[in-house]
């Protein structure tokens, strides 16, 4: 494995990808410069716009750009710590600065895993407004994708996650996400999922308005993906305090998160 350098992407933080971002969560707003946006909506900036053939398998450039290369053919974004050190607003110009800081060989019940840490960092106007550890893991093609655990606590608040097609569609094109496991289930199948994959970023950034809605603006949020949701799966949002997860079919959690 070689690690790759540090790399910044500069984007102008269009309004009009702001009002997409809303409408694709079901909310019709129009957006001023200087308006702040919410929790994740950082992820329909900073584009890497790679031509279809640079694309991997997992609809991103090579097997993995701007973190340490792994020679194990899957990829998965298994969790991240964020912090808002100041609101991201729309219309203000940005950057992002991405670095590696950390990977791991292990080997599980799955083969190999290589365990991979970038920190994104996005200024604008020279200072540091969300700061971003993101875990990614790299494992064999044949692995099989697991069950995830069964929440044992009871919550304090369920609402029930429903998405559809059309909103799986439009967060892949806010995202720039060409990965088909969100939306071709015959090339799902191939990758070992019964049906096509919920995004798990998309899970992430429900689960934090889920949170702001409760405690305001958020200054930090820390999740981990633990099993896929599939497209057509009874879903909720749970809390039970500052602790808040996805509850897929016969209890199954896909993600937990903290926030504050």
């Amino acid at each position: 494995m070689k690690t790759s350098a540090p790399e910044t992407l500069s984007d102008r933080i269009d309004p009009a990808r702001a009002e997409a971002w809303f409408a694709t969560f079901g909310e019709d707003r129009g957006i001023d410069v200087g308006v702040a946006l919410p929790p994740f909506a950082h992820l329909a900036y900073f584009w890497r716009a790679s031509v279809h053939d640079a694309l991997g398998a997992d609809g991103q450039e090579g097997s993995g750009h701007t973190a340490p290369m792994s020679d194990l053919p899957l990829r998965m974004w298994a969790g991240s710590r964020l912090r808002w050190h100041t609101p991201f607003r729309a219309g203000v110009a940005a950057k992002k600065v991405t670095r590696p800081i950390g990977v791991t060989r292990k080997s599980g019940r799955s083969g190999a895993l290589d365990f991979v840490t970038i920190r994104h960092e996005v200024f604008q106007r020279g200072a540091l407004v969300l700061s971003e550890d993101q875990d990614l893991v790299y494992r064999e093609a044949d692995a099989v994708t697991g069950e995830g655990p069964v929440e044992s606590g009871e919550a304090d608040e369920r609402r029930a996650l429903k998405l559809d097609a059309v909103t799986l569609f439009r967060f892949s094109a806010l995202t720039f996400n060409a990965h088909r496991i969100h939306y071709d289930a015959e090339f799902a199948r191939g990758e070992g999922y019964s049906g096509i994959v919920v995004h798990g970023s998309l899970l992430a950034a429900c689960l934090a308005a889920f949170a702001s809605e409760r405690i305001g603006t958020l200054s930090s949020f820390t999740f981990r993906a633990t099993a896929p949701l599939l497209l057509g799966d009874v879903a909720w949002m749970c809390r039970a305090g500052a602790r808040y997860w996805v509850e897929g079919p016969r209890r199954r959690v896909s993600m937990t998160a903290e926030a504050g």
